[in-house]
């Protein structure tokens, strides 16, 4: 039987990816006050932002319950006896030991293993989908585990903020809270290492920002994937799709939105490329689609 694979909803993999791979996503969830949303489920990025405009209450995020996990892997396991779950890094949620404690609540039984991504975003996204075609290409579930955690070192994203504040309240800045405090207007740049938040930089102004995704993504070789995500400002992501489908075929970089639970962490104005490939000190060199 085909390995099926699971992730959560901070993966940010865009509708049409999941549906085409058959990829489970278990939703996070958001709540304005005593109101309390599925993440991408019961609240779009439009309305979240929207409401976030709007709301006098700030949103939190909690993790999925220990039920929709083992819900999830039941319902699999009339399908198939091997699933793999990818979370996002266990160092900013507790996803991830949820959805190894829900292998005990399972009714059926069927081998599960779960991978810490040590990642966010679409970077864990490009982890979920190699190891999605590697199962459907036949490869057993360790095989498909040894694929992913070897994927691991070969993603990476930036991301470029209007403002840290929203991570601050959150609790996620980890090391990127030595941008606060600052006199000058900066944009903030920012990316995950050991699966904490951290600071990779900073610009003077938002086309600077974008200068610098730009050169980041094009700063590695054998590129596998690309990925553009954005927090409300599609005017910001196109361009700096625009920018890199001169190097990358534009039909094959990603285009993903931002998540409610990622919003309520970065608020809006978030700009964010992801990469699967290799690291290069030379220009990259781009080398097939993932």
């Amino acid at each position: 039987m085909t390995v099926k694979v699971v992730t959560d909803s901070v993966a940010d993999l865009p509708s049409e990816v999941t549906r085409e791979l058959g990829i489970t996503v278990i939703p996070l969830n958001v709540r304005f006050g005593t109101e309390v949303y599925r993440d991408g489920i019961d609240l779009t990025a439009e309305q979240f932002y929207d409401k976030l405009k709007h709301s006098a209450v700030l949103p939190v995020t909690s993790v999925p319950s220990p039920g929709t996990f083992a819900e999830a892997y039941d319902r699999l396991a009339e399908e198939t006896d091997e699933i793999l779950v990818i979370s996002l890094s266990s160092r900013l949620s507790a996803t991830c030991e949820v959805a190894l404690q829900s292998v005990g609540l399972m009714e059926r039984k069927c081998r599960v293993e779960v991978v810490d991504s040590q990642w966010a975003v679409m970077a864990q996204g490009f982890m979920v989908i190699a190891a999605t075609r590697a199962a459907q290409a036949g490869a057993s579930l360790d095989e498909v585990v040894d694929i992913t955690r070897k994927t691991i070192p070969r993603v990476d994203f930036r991301a470029a903020f209007d403002t840290l504040e929203y991570l601050k309240r959150g609790g996620r800045i980890g090391k990127a809270q030595a941008f606060l405090g600052s006199m000058l207007k900066v944009n903030p740049i920012i990316t995950i290492k050991d699966g904490l938040v951290e600071p990779a930089g900073r610009t003077r102004s938002r086309a600077k920002a974008i200068e610098h995704l730009y050169n980041f993504a094009v700063g590695f070789s054998h590129i596998k994937g690309i990925a553009v995500e954005d927090a409300a400002c599609p005017k910001d992501a196109e361009l700096l799709v625009e920018r890199l489908s001169s190097k990358f075929p534009k039909e094959h970089i990603y285009r993903s939105k931002t998540t409610p639970v990622i919003g309520t962490h970065t608020g809006p104005g978030l700009l964010l490329v992801a990469v699967l490939g290799d690291r290069s000190s030379e220009q990259a060199e781009v080398r097939g689609v993932l």
